[in-house]
């Protein structure tokens, strides 16, 4: 009897400690990718995607969303300042109220595999909103967002309905712009969720340079030129 109540008592206190190593391991994951969201979050300030605290970003740690909290400046975002939602937008983790825009990263996560989203008001992607239902096929690294990239048509920022909006966009897409607003973009990481939107943006002035242009008309690539060069950039880079 007491052998048994030793073995029990054994796999009382292992279940115990492993349960201790793994909330640390999730309490780790969730640092790293707080500090990683708050460098990306910086990063579209510098390079001017944003002003201010417009634009929002997040990333998803098992069921857990971290995201940017609302009105508040990225340089001032420390640690202890993490924002968390469970995917039914339920607030989790942290005391600031999250971005304003949680229903439309809250709206990729449950239609896609997504990682990470970052959305921007990136000055020359909007004003290409402003102008076309989509933006034209200027550059082959639009194979690289999954095709010709949509915009979604205007609806009050934060809302059902400009969630609804982008998902109709998104669709066999990893970007789109919003009309009169700005750009999403999703990826497997915060890396790629940036890349795609900085592509975007580049774009989005490439083309914006070359239709400025008086008495000339900027020569576009079909669709299946796009979608053949999508296949080649699928192969393109070091593979791990």
């Amino acid at each position: 009897m007491a052998e048994q109540r030793r073995d029990a008592r054994d796999v009382r206190e292992e279940a115990q400690a492993a349960g201790a190593r793994d909330a640390r391991d999730v309490g780790d994951a969730v640092a790293r990718a707080w500090e990683e969201l708050v460098a990306t979050a910086r990063r579209t300030v510098a390079d001017g995607l944003v002003v201010g605290t417009s634009g929002n970003v997040s990333v998803r740690v098992g069921d857990t969303v971290l995201v940017t909290p609302t009105g508040v400046p990225y340089d001032r975002l420390a640690p202890e300042d993490v924002v968390g939602v469970g995917l039914d937008g339920r607030q989790v983790l942290g005391s600031l109220l999250p971005t304003s825009e949680l229903p439309m990263h809250l709206a990729v996560y449950r239609a896609t595999d997504a990682v990470a989203v970052v959305h921007t008001h990136a000055a020359h992607a909007t004003a290409v909103s402003t102008l076309v239902p989509e933006l034209p096929l200027i550059h082959y690294m639009a194979g690289a967002l999954g095709g010709p990239v949509r915009v979604a048509p205007y609806a009050t920022y934060g809302t059902a309905e400009l969630a609804e909006n982008m998902l109709g966009a998104l669709d066999g897409r990893t970007a789109c712009l919003l009309q009169n607003h700005g750009t999403v973009a999703h990826g497997a990481s915060l890396s790629q969720a940036y890349d795609r939107t900085a592509q975007l943006e580049w774009m989005s002035r490439v083309w914006l340079l070359a239709a400025s242009v008086p008495g000339l008309t900027p020569n576009l690539l079909t669709p299946a030129q796009v979608t053949r060069a999508g296949e080649h950039l699928k192969t393109y880079g070091q593979k791990p």
